[in-house]
């Protein structure tokens, strides 16, 4: 989205829900590891390695945690950080950021730091790392997590994923998209967003690029595609902000489908539509960081656990966003608010995000050269 940051509408409703005082305790989940083998974060000075049980009593005398870039409306936070409040006691607020910003805050305020941990995409925690600005931890949920979602030595960990997707105003396209085809001899206008910044606006470049047979060390295809639509007048520079949606001025939109998913059922299911395009499209996720300075670090590791734990990864859902671990099963009700699985039939994760690093360094220069030049 043209938008720096992940401002959203709330995308699910509050639900009560009662939870186990420590995560690990045998009730709370019968794919649970032992937890008292945990590597702890290098960092972290209460030792080389506790348990989950500790790792919370530590967190509590922390008494809070302070996050970047991960507000209560953005993939269903505000159910976590309530847990945090009533099974830990944990204080919680943020500030929301782009993830570029997070990584900036964290290197800026390292003699006098605020922030404790950061979501941000993929593609920048390798950049987190190269800054300097991160600390492993694993969690007990380590070996459930896909290689391509996880650092091997736990600086950055995925926690949902999301797949680029196309939502469709039905009031202002009466066919809507369901191929990359079908949008390229489309007449409407699309919003992709601030490609340069953001890390949604550059997995829809991927996925352009995935459909079109290319990958994460050759988005030729997908520039070009956005580059023959610029030339036609046909991407809009408009925020793809909640409000532009509702009032009608965003035709079709590239979003990560838990947000598309979220903005439809918010404002009206039957005039708005989501596919997942049918040549292919990229998987990708969000990942925590946990700031090196962190001033309540063990909160912040206390945080990553329950994002992974059954209950945290169902917070997610609610608000659209996919578990990463494959074992979690959701109730009903949350599996019905996502699209079925064989919609995601040609989509896939990157093979290998060290390429991509290096390609996305030169992802702003080429949208600015070869697509940004035509809207100016």
């Amino acid at each position: 989205m043209m938008k720096k940051t992940k401002k959203h509408p709330r995308m699910i409703g509050t639900l009560a829900m009662t939870f186990m005082l420590i995560l690990t305790l045998s009730a709370c989940s019968g794919d649970k590891q032992n937890t008292a083998d945990i590597a702890a974060a290098s960092g972290n000075s209460a030792g080389a390695v506790v348990s989950v049980e500790e790792l919370a009593k530590l967190a509590k005398e922390e008494g809070q945690v302070v996050s970047v870039g991960m507000p209560d409306s953005w993939a269903n936070w505000k159910e976590t950080w309530e847990d945090m409040k009533s099974v830990y006691g944990l204080e919680h607020q943020d500030t929301d950021m782009s993830s570029a910003e997070e990584i900036a805050k964290f290197d800026a305020e390292k003699n006098k730091p605020t922030a404790d941990i950061g979501d941000v995409g993929i593609a920048f925690g390798p950049v987190a790392i190269e800054k300097g600005v991160t600390q492993p931890y694993k969690t007990s949920y380590w070996d459930e997590i896909p290689d391509w979602a996880k650092d091997q030595d736990g600086h950055w960990i995925v926690g949902y994923q999301g797949t680029i997707s196309f939502m469709t105003d039905k009031n202002l396209v009466s066919q809507p998209p369901q191929s990359w085809a079908d949008l390229q001899n489309g007449d409407y206008k699309i919003i992709v967003g601030d490609v340069t910044k953001a890390a949604q606006a550059q997995m829809a470049v991927v996925a352009a690029a995935i459909a079109f047979g290319g990958d994460e060390s050759n988005i030729e295809p997908g520039i070009a595609f956005f580059e023959e639509l610029a030339k036609k007048g046909r991407i809009s520079l408009s925020e793809a902000s909640a409000a532009n949606i509702e009032k009608g001025e965003v035709p079709v939109t590239l979003l990560w489908d838990f947000n598309s998913l979220g903005y439809r059922d918010q404002f009206d299911k039957e005039r708005f539509e989501v596919a997942i395009p049918q040549e292919g499209s990229v998987v990708s996720g969000y990942a925590t960081i946990i700031n090196k300075y962190a001033p309540h670090p063990n909160a912040a590791k206390l945080t990553r656990e329950y994002i992974l734990s059954d209950e945290g990864q169902i917070n997610l859902a609610k608000g659209y966003a996919r578990p990463i671990r494959p074992s979690v099963q959701l109730p009903e009700d949350v599996a019905a608010k996502l699209l079925p699985q064989e919609a995601y039939s040609n989509a896939k994760p990157i093979g290998d995000y060290k390429v991509w690093e290096e390609t996305a360094k030169t992802l702003p220069q080429l949208w600015q050269e070869r697509v940004l030049v035509h809207l100016n």
